[in-house]
């Protein structure tokens, strides 16, 4: 297959939806030569931040000299990046040429009566040929759903795991209470490791803590207590860590300190699995770290914010960071989320920031909520709320809103802000 016959097929696969489990997964990858077996893994879960983390992580293994493999899910901006190699996407013929074995490896499967692997079966198995191929020393790998049952779970050669803060999301597939979406995010770990891990929710604190007993794995969380923030900024931020002082990252937002020392912790964790790491590297590699979709700046006069804040636990994070860099400033709201999310909760944090709201509806998507419904709840919150026919008019009546000074702040669903950076950008080009 050349590549655009590979987009056609992973395509096709989108049909068999989500299916949680391992047996497809491991059967594919038997298929396939276990190329995950021959990758050192650093496992990274949770409901928040894991995007943040991946990029940290990954960014000081590059500067130590590491050959780094990273995995994410979704795909934002343009399809190919969730598969990267020391920060570059992977090349389309690359991209063809493993996807035609995994193709091989599914029919055959199939020949011999099994089900077909999901999309995101195949885009994982893909990842490994991957890396493997490219001889990766180190993989940063995310979750796709929880954890225990998710296929990135299949790989046995983990050497950290880290747990992002967890909150309720996907409750339809990962249990209702925090307790119960923290035994699914626990499920990735493995004996003998070190599970690092962000402050947490008493009762996931004590699911973690009992999973490492069972397992003998030592946990590690983040002192709060023991963060100190020395300068706040959109482009450069500075903090201490216990013995890590004066600290310079360029992600932005006020909950940028604790994922950025829950990647110092996952670091000394390495350290401790016997990986080289000079110092120079981590300072070098958190400030090098970059993450677009997360409280990210893309355009000034008026500041333009994209974020994907879709849960509670990310709108309370972002309120926090609205307050911080932008104190009493005119806030523009254009927001748009699924139906299946905590939509209400979204709402009540940023609305009551924000002098105009305009609602839109993520498009191409069976589970989007309709603009007119979202404006309907969020006029709990403001009488200053109108529904727009798509992202662009969106966008459009946002700007007429909005003077010099003034912030618009573009947050939901990751779904739609590729689409709306690339109208931010397409604007830009035109009035530049």
């Amino acid at each position: 297959m050349n590549y655009n016959e590979s987009r056609v097929y992973l395509d096709e696969l989108s049909r068999y939806g989500s299916v949680l489990g391992l047996d497809s997964m491991r059967e594919l990858l038997h298929r396939l030569g276990d190329p995950q077996d021959g990758l050192k893994f650093i496992h990274v879960a949770g409901t928040n931040g894991k995007g943040s983390i991946l990029s940290y992580l990954s960014s000081i293994l590059i500067q130590a000299g590491y050959t780094t493999g990273c995995y994410f899910s979704p795909w934002l901006f343009e399809y190919g990046e969730q598969f990267q190699v020391n920060g570059v996407h992977i090349a389309d013929d690359e991209l063809a040429r493993h996807t035609t074995e995994i193709a091989e490896a599914i029919s055959s499967m199939v020949v011999d009566g099994l089900n077909s692997p999901t999309l995101f079966e195949a885009e994982t198995a893909l990842a490994m040929l991957y890396f493997k191929s490219r001889g990766c020393d180190f993989v940063v790998l995310e979750t796709g759903l929880g954890g225990r049952e998710d296929a990135t779970n299949v790989v046995g050669t983990t050497l950290v795991e880290v747990i992002t803060p967890i909150s309720k999301d996907h409750m339809a597939f990962l249990g209702e209470t925090i307790r119960e979406i923290a035994g699914e995010k626990a499920g990735i770990i493995k004996p003998d490791t070190i599970v690092v891990s962000a402050k947490q929710h008493a009762d996931a604190e004590e699911v973690l803590a009992a999973k490492c007993a069972e397992l003998g794995s030592e946990l590690r969380v983040v002192d709060e207590a023991a963060i100190e923030p020395i300068s706040y900024g959109i482009g450069e931020q500075r903090f201490n860590y216990g013995s890590w002082a004066d600290v310079t990252i360029s992600l932005a937002g006020t909950h940028q300190f604790s994922n950025a020392s829950l990647a110092l912790l996952a670091v000394e964790a390495l350290r401790d699995k016997d990986v080289i790491i000079p110092d120079e590297a981590i300072y070098d590699g958190l400030r090098a770290a970059r993450w677009v979709g997360r409280f990210t700046e893309l355009a000034k006069d008026p500041t333009v914010i994209i974020d994907g804040a879709h849960n509670e636990g990310a709108a309370m994070a972002l309120e926090s960071s609205i307050r911080q860099y932008f104190g009493d400033k005119k806030v523009i709201l254009v927001i748009g989320v699924f139906k299946d999310k905590e939509y209400d909760k979204l709402l009540s944090h940023l609305v009551p920031l924000s002098k105009q709201v305009i609602t839109v509806e993520t498009p191409n998507n069976d589970r989007a909520m309709p603009a007119i419904a979202l404006a309907q709840k969020a006029l709990s919150y403001s009488k200053h709320v109108e529904a727009s026919d798509s992202i662009y008019q969106g966008i459009d009546k946002a700007y007429e809103y909005a003077s010099k000074d003034d912030v618009i702040l573009v947050c939901g669903s990751l779904s739609f802000l590729g689409d709306v950076k690339r109208i931010i950008e397409t604007r830009g080009t035109n009035n530049g």
